[in-house]
């Protein structure tokens, strides 16, 4: 391998990190408004390499190599390395192109905000930070990209960390995906224990050693493939937001839109279908994790689905999309077809980030109202926001899997794959994921009609003016993405893949299987009619579901209730146990009562002293004459 391409492999993510650092220390004293330069140019850099090092993958080449050793201690060594095979490249360029964009799209969003210099440095630091995931050899780099990308993720939610909602929502991330990267970190841990190394290559080469294998756990005999496989998945039910530890992302919409588009649709919440996909020999030598990871992805692609339609927030439906094409993803690799789950996660990347940067526009027009996130202040908008109406319509158009459209061949290819399936779990997937088809053209029709057609609502909002269309700095990368939401799908990705994932592709157009790939498509398009037909031809019908179900609604429009039940269940409990005994016991009595009460000690003993030390001579020597006498009579007693 020559050290040219080692070079330019390496400053693939080194570029962005050094922007993110040099804007982050010098830029609100030297660059202010310029604060976009650095960043913008390093990711810019990067994607140009990455398109050379993506050439050298489609001729067949893939790079592996340690940049420096990170950790030597016995039989640990790992060091901090590459891996570029064709899933890595992939994420790299769709991260790298979807960065660019947002950051293009963000000196519109984020200018003239007082934090305008640290956005830069955060979200070029995040684009490192997941560069660094995906192209990493090992599970400890990736672990600690895993971990970086969460770090910036808590920053970036809690960017206007002024407002009390936004800062409660990074905690609350940050600390919902503790629960998930403790359960990751053992299994890790118990990897390493169990295959001698953390290398890719090391694990899949010494997977033989532990198949079949059982391992005593709490007072249980499990499985062990099954158990590394369990503890790696509660990593990725918490990055990338499955139940029962997806509550944070719905309210991670706190952050800047940009930071929604990039890292809470696109690219940070797709790691944990990355690292099974990579890690897909464990699992495909584990069923029983694999019908966990089909079973939770069904459950949250269904549960997703029926709140989305119950929401007002323009981002929260799309958070809500995401929780739910998420599912997709994992349902797919629950059925054994990872290069189905990989297509979708790459398409939907773009459509994705092009429905919350259309959003954005949206958000940015109203933001001088009270909430400019709420739908029902809005209406008619595609008269006054052409630019903005066209690319929301191509999202929703993509992520309804309309014919021709992105995310047509990759949702069908996951059905498909999941009707195919020598699993008995496939068939219950397939039905989940048409009936969720159904829901997903509704609710994202549903916006597109009650934000964009009708009369605008806004007027008192306004007063008599109308909304505008954003500046063509957002514009541009609007129209951009919008090309990679309707084309991304026609790149064979299941193929491009194949020699990394080892698993052939299922095409979802064969002859034989007319029926379940139409009966798929008339899921789609029914919930665009449907939508039409209740927020257009007859919009008194929106009414008639919370009139006739009201307790099915308040359920679906208060999420299941799952912060209900867990702020009962898990953190009342905690902060009254918090109180009683670290508040009340440990720190009031042990800690308070040890520093308080050697206070106290020294207190009197120097009063003591004080009474003696009296500064009369006449008291000195009455002192020092009682003291000789004492000494005396010590003296001969014991003598």
């Amino acid at each position: 391998m020559g050290a040219e391409i080692k070079i330019i492999i390496a400053a693939i993510p080194i570029l962005p990190l050094l922007a993110s650092v040099i804007t982050l220390i010098l830029g609100r004293r030297f660059f202010k408004e310029a604060s976009f330069v650095l960043p913008v140019l390093g990711i810019l850099i990067s994607f140009f390499f990455s398109l050379f090092v993506l050439s050298q993958v489609l001729h067949g080449k893939t790079f592996e190599f340690d940049l420096f050793a990170w950790i030597v201690s016995d039989s640990l060594k790992v060091g901090f390395g590459f891996l570029i095979d064709s899933l890595s490249i992939m994420m790299v360029c769709m991260v790298l192109s979807l960065s660019l964009l947002i950051h293009i799209y963000s000196i519109g969003y984020m200018e003239g905000d007082p934090g305008f210099y640290r956005f830069f440095a955060y979200i070029s630091l995040f684009t490192f930070s997941m560069l660094a995931l995906v192209m990493s050899n090992n599970l400890l780099q990736l672990y600690l990209g895993w971990e970086a990308v969460g770090l910036c993720s808590y920053l970036l939610i809690g960017f206007w960390y002024e407002k009390k909602s936004a800062a409660d929502a990074a905690k609350k991330a940050f600390i919902v995906n503790r629960i998930g990267d403790f359960g990751f970190a053992l299994g890790i841990f118990l990897l390493f224990s169990a295959v001698g190394g953390l290398y890719y290559h090391q694990v899949f080469d010494n997977l033989p050693l532990i198949q079949g294998k059982t391992i005593s756990f709490l007072g249980i005999k499990w499985s062990l493939p099954f158990l590394i496989s369990f503890l790696l998945f509660m990593g990725a039910m918490g990055k990338s937001a499955q139940v029962p530890l997806h509550v944070w992302l719905p309210d991670a919409m706190e952050g800047p839109t940009p930071v929604s588009a990039l890292i809470h649709a696109a690219t940070m919440v797709t790691a944990g279908v990355f690292m099974v996909a990579r890690l897909h020999p464990l699992y495909l030598i584990s069923p029983g994790a694999l019908e966990l990871v089909a079973l939770t992805g069904t459950f949250t692609c269904f549960m997703a689905a029926t709140i989305a339609p119950t929401q007002f927030d323009i981002k929260r439906v799309i958070a809500y999309s995401t929780l739910s094409q998420l599912g997709y993803m994992f349902m797919a690799c629950g059925v054994g077809a990872f290069a189905a789950g990989m297509f979708h996660l790459f398409t939907h990347a773009y459509f994705k980030a092009l429905l919350f940067l259309a959003a954005g526009s949206v958000i940015h027009a109203f933001h001088h109202a009270p909430d400019p996130n709420d739908i029902r202040i809005m209406g008619g908008l595609r008269k006054y926001m052409p630019y903005t109406f066209f690319t929301f319509l191509i999202g929703a158009l993509a992520l309804s899997g309309f014919p021709g459209f992105s995310g047509f061949f990759s949702k069908e290819g996951i059905l498909i794959s999941a009707y195919l399936s020598p699993y008995p779990w496939g068939k219950l997937v397939w039905l989940v994921g048409v009936f969720v088809a159904f829901l997903t053209s509704f609710y994202s029709f549903r916006l597109v009609f009650v934000v964009f057609f009708g009369e605008f609502r806004g007027g008192s909002i306004f007063h008599g003016e109308k909304p505008h269309e954003s500046p063509l700095v957002m514009v541009i990368p609007l129209m951009l993405i919008s090309v990679g939401a309707i084309f991304a799908g026609y790149l064979d990705i299941p193929g491009f893949l194949k020699s990394t994932l080892a698993h052939e592709p299922v095409h979802p157009h064969h002859g034989e299987h007319f029926f379940q790939n139409l009966l798929a498509l008339i899921a789609g398009l029914s919930g665009i009619l449907v939508a039409w037909w209740v927020y257009i031809k007859n919009p008194e019908l929106k009414e008639l579901f919370p009139r006739k179900f009201p307790g099915i609604y308040r359920f679906l429009y208060n999420k299941w209730w799952f912060d209900e039940v867990y702020h009962e269940v898990i953190v009342k409990p905690v902060l009254f146990l918090s109180r009683r005994l670290v508040v009340g016991f440990s720190d009031l009595f042990v800690i308070e009562g040890i520093v308080n009460g050697s206070a106290r000690v020294v207190g009197g003993i120097a009063g003591a002293f004080r009474r003696v030390h009296t500064g009369i001579v006449n008291h000195y020597a009455v002192f020092t004459l009682i003291g000789i006498i004492i000494y005396l009579l010590v003296f001969f007693y014991l003598k």
